[in-house]
């Protein structure tokens, strides 16, 4: 699904830098673009992008993004790829803030460093669909959640991809020099940020449900790992995704609430707001996974012995009932 993903990014980036280019052809920008960045028409972010800030956010996604490829290649768990790639195009969206420095009323750069960053989270939401699919099966607890586990990760990720789309076409459209137009693509990248918070509220209510079920109904699965080292029990893997999911779902409220004040309200256009409400929490949302990569807890080696004996045990049982 991340294969389908990124061509797709890249081909909306491609329409809206189009679209982009057309819009600053009928902006009159100011002389000096530093001057007054709030009140600039020309300047997308409604500030100067301070590139210390920026450093250190590209430094720490590129740290992770490296060991997180070093853990795909050596500890497996390729399926996690899409939040890998994701955070490659989320390393680039800070790379064009450097550019956006210095060239801060170039609509074509904001409009890149923007879709990269707004978007790219979209991958990070598919890899947790992902995982709790896997984990569920390596415990030998499927049953536990709501969805059908072949189906799970299909139906969000789908979900991630339309609402993906919407948001990419929203964005499109502010860039228009009309103002009717303009507006409309608020309310579309509104919708599409709306409709992905509540598919993930959805998904994580799905993981609160099966934690707990297991919890109060799977003893045995629960100490399964007791005897094993913290850093290796499935709990913590557990726990890891739990994480991530709160980073995530922060930076969703935000960005919802973000665009609702529109373009040029309080916290899009303040530097600080951005980092608080978005790129801490995404960071925190993929940092977890470097100490406790899913692909070290779960691999593909036959069942655990625990699961193996539970199978035994009920096949026996249904033998025995037969008889």
């Amino acid at each position: 699904m991340a294969g389908s993903i990124l061509p797709s990014t890249l081909l909306f980036l491609t329409l809206l830098v189009t679209s982009a280019q057309a819009a600053t052809n009928v902006l009159i920008c100011p002389s000096n673009p530093y001057q007054d960045p709030r009140n600039d028409p020309c300047n997308g972010l409604g500030y100067i992008a301070d590139n210390t800030l920026t450093a250190v956010a590209f430094v720490y996604v590129l740290l992770v993004v490296l060991i997180q490829t070093y853990q795909v290649i050596f500890n497996g768990a390729r399926w996690m790829l899409s939040m890998v790639i994701g955070e490659y195009i989320y390393a680039l969206g800070f790379a064009f803030r450097f550019a956006l420095h210095h060239n801060p009323d170039s609509l074509k750069i904001f409009i890149s460093e923007d879709l990269m960053i707004v978007l790219s989270p979209c991958f990070f939401i598919a890899a947790n669909y992902t995982l709790l699919g896997r984990l569920a099966r390596e415990i030998d607890c499927a049953h536990h959640i709501l969805l059908p586990v072949r189906w799970l990760t299909l139906i969000f990720v789908m979900s991630d991809f339309t609402t993906f789309v919407i948001q990419a076409i929203g964005a499109s459209m502010t860039t228009s020099t009309a103002q009717d137009s303009a507006l409309l693509g608020l309310h579309v990248f509104l919708v599409g940020l709306i409709m992905q918070l509540v598919s993930f509220v959805f998904f994580c209510i799905i993981y609160a449900r099966f934690i707990y079920k297991v919890y109060s109904e799977e003893q045995d699965v629960c100490a399964r790992d007791s005897k094993k080292h913290w850093n290796n029990d499935w709990r913590t893997l557990a726990a890891a995704l739990a994480v991530s999911c709160v980073g995530l779902l922060i930076r969703s409220f935000y960005r919802v609430v973000e665009a609702s004040q529109g373009f040029r309200g309080n916290l899009s256009t303040s530097e600080a707001s951005f980092y608080l409400g978005d790129t801490i929490p995404i960071c925190l949302a993929i940092v977890v996974y470097v100490p406790f990569w899913p692909g070290r807890f779960i691999q593909n080696k036959p069942a655990h012995p625990y699961v193996k004996e539970q199978k035994e045990f009920k096949l026996s049982v249904s033998s025995s009932t037969l008889v």
